[in-house]
């Protein structure tokens, strides 16, 4: 009863992770697992109470803390654990915490994504009063109409685990991270305003750490939140880290899953990551909702991408498919 419902999804969503990975809970019990779980919507500790409700369990129950640390303890878990808060770049950040930690051997398989659950007007409220929720109810990402987001609650969970160590255990491998990268913007336009040079730098950090050239790039999810500032923003950095080298006739393409789901928050970046494995695995892209006109203060003849506005087969070619996933967050931490 005084458990936060972040808490009770996370629990849930983890248990299917580990099914749909096909590992037994009890194989994991005392092992080095991480967990790793992005969460900045604290409606729950916000709700106003009696005083007589308040028991023992009203604080763990609310910590967003627990939220990371009561998927250990259920599942014993013990390899590091964290809930970290950029805000909308949360979850991404945690994958990217979690392929670190894999890295340096302090874990053998990880937990990664986020959790956003709506459960108070108070943010919608002061989101709306910034100008960043779309007042016609809709993510118009990149197009001429865009004029905000949509909120959405949503709770996503990755498994991670080594290349070497997947091979060897005979895992079902859905996709590679090759390299991630997170910075901030620094002192931008303003603390809540998108940062295009620091954009730019993230990306290209990721594909040193990758080994990727920019044209070897496919596809890109965007952050994509749909505002009028900061959609012609992340275009420009997109093809300025990705466009050097590109063949004619291989423009750089480009969706947002905040047109099909809305703006999930703190669980957007882990979503994006999901959209792009099953594009991975089906060989297609889905189309971009609502993309009808294109935001006039792009200078798309001179961008070397194009807007995913219909369902399209993966463009084939003799490169391995690879595609970049982008998560950047009113508190000016980027992740790619």
């Amino acid at each position: 009863r005084q458990m936060d419902p972040h808490q009770r999804i996370l629990l849930e969503t983890a248990w299917r992770a580990l099914e749909h990975a096909g590992i037994p809970r009890g194989k994991l019990e005392g092992s080095a697992t991480g967990v790793f779980v992005g969460a900045c919507n604290s409606d729950f500790a916000a709700l106003a109470r009696e005083a007589s409700e308040i028991d023992p369990w009203s604080g763990t129950g609310a910590m967003m803390s627990v939220a990371s640390g009561r998927l250990a303890y259920v599942l014993g878990l013990m390899g590091p654990t964290m809930t970290v808060d950029t805000a909308c770049s949360s979850s991404l950040l945690a994958v990217h915490l979690a392929c670190q930690a894999l890295r340096a051997g302090e874990c053998d398989l990880a937990l990664a994504g986020g959790a956003n659950l709506i459960l108070s007007p108070d943010t919608s409220c002061v989101m709306s009063a910034m100008g960043a929720l779309s007042p016609s109810g809709r993510s118009r990402v990149f197009d001429a109409a865009a004029d905000g987001y949509v909120r959405s609650d949503g709770c996503a969970l990755v498994v991670l685990k080594p290349l070497s160590k997947a091979l060897r255990d005979g895992d079902r491998i859905l996709a590679l991270v090759r390299g991630s990268a997170v910075n901030q913007d620094g002192r931008s336009n303003g603390l809540t305003a998108p940062h295009g040079p620091s954009q730019e730098a993230v990306i290209r950090r990721a594909l040193e750490r990758a080994g990727v050239e920019p044209w070897q790039v496919d596809y890109v999810e965007a952050h994509g939140v749909g505002t009028p500032l900061s959609d012609p923003l992340e275009l420009q950095a997109l093809a300025a880290a990705l466009g050097p080298g590109r063949p004619p006739g291989k423009p750089l393409l480009v969706g947002s899953v905040k047109s099909q789901i809305g703006h999930a928050e703190s669980a957007a970046g882990v979503a994006g990551l999901i959209k792009t494995v099953l594009a991975l695995r089906h060989r297609v892209l889905p189309a971009n909702l609502h993309f009808h006109a294109p935001n006039p203060l792009v200078p798309w003849a001179e961008l070397p991408l194009r807007v995913v506005d219909r369902l399209l087969p993966w463009p084939p070619g003799p490169e391995p498919r690879l595609a970049g996933v982008s998560a950047f967050g009113i508190s000016g931490t980027n992740v790619h």
